[in-house]
């Protein structure tokens, strides 16, 4: 279910509120919003309120796949493109929220993306399109893409700290690399031991994404490629390894 920031974040930031009411919704268009985008039969004159008050009260107490089906809806309903320019950055991260937010309902989101502290331009695009294709074709889609992300995070924190990055490095290499290098992975702590064999553990998981990558995903046209759940563990598995990175990183 959707918390109640969740909710806030629909209306009150992705689609706007006006006096009390919800975007360029009239009485009539809110009526006719739920069969026409959302695919479900719901009447919110049935509910006391303004527009807003209306749509977050029918958001909060509907399941879990009718929340998914509103929030797909207010996406068709207000692609990016509607808003002006000067809003269209701000909605852009907030769609983003939205499609995790969805993939979540629907029982298929991986789990959630870290905010890196070491970045590109790539890397932020990568991830963002992970939850848009996960949400809108299969966590198949997606695959392709948090191995583009994991590769461009683990060479943007090489080249922050002066590690010399080759055009061909692969993630394996990449992280090899930074064990060997970086201060943040020289660790003297408790069971050091243990941590250090999961850490040559994530290199052996690295080492067989580029592989799953070319041979069994979207990246290319093959024969064959992985089932749903399959792909969703490689994506956790992936955003795993950032999010342990991130971390040491900070």
């Amino acid at each position: 279910m959707m918390t109640k920031g969740e909710i806030l974040t629909v209306t009150r930031g992705y689609i706007g509120v006006n006096s009390g009411y919800l975007g360029d919704f009239s009485y009539r268009t809110h009526e006719e919003f739920y069969p026409m985008y959302c695919d479900l039969e719901i009447n919110p004159l049935e509910f006391e309120g303004t527009t807003r008050q209306r749509f977050e009260t029918i958001l909060e107490n509907v399941d879990n796949v009718s929340q998914a089906k509103i929030l797909i809806g207010v996406l068709k309903k207000y692609p990016v493109e509607y808003f002006t320019e000067a809003e269209q950055p701000r909605k852009k991260q907030l769609e983003v929220e939205l499609r995790s937010i969805i993939a979540r309902l629907q029982g298929q989101i991986p789990i959630t993306r870290p905010t890196l502290n070491i970045t590109s331009d790539i890397v932020e695009r990568a991830i963002a399109d992970t939850a848009i294709l996960v949400e809108k074709n299969g966590p198949q889609s997606g695959v392709d893409r948090i191995h583009t992300a994991l590769h461009g995070y683990l060479k943007a924190v090489c080249s922050n700290i002066g590690i010399a990055v080759e055009e061909l490095d692969s993630l394996t290499n990449l992280f090899s690399k930074l064990k060997q290098n970086h201060p943040s992975l020289q660790g003297n702590g408790a069971r050091q031991e243990d941590i250090d064999q999961i850490i040559r553990s994530f290199s052996n998981v690295l080492d067989k994404l580029n592989p799953i990558r070319n041979k069994a995903s979207v990246a290319h046209p093959n024969d064959q490629i992985l089932e749903k759940d399959e792909a969703l563990f490689v994506i956790n598995a992936a955003q795993t390894i950032l999010h342990y990175l991130n971390s040491k990183f900070k």
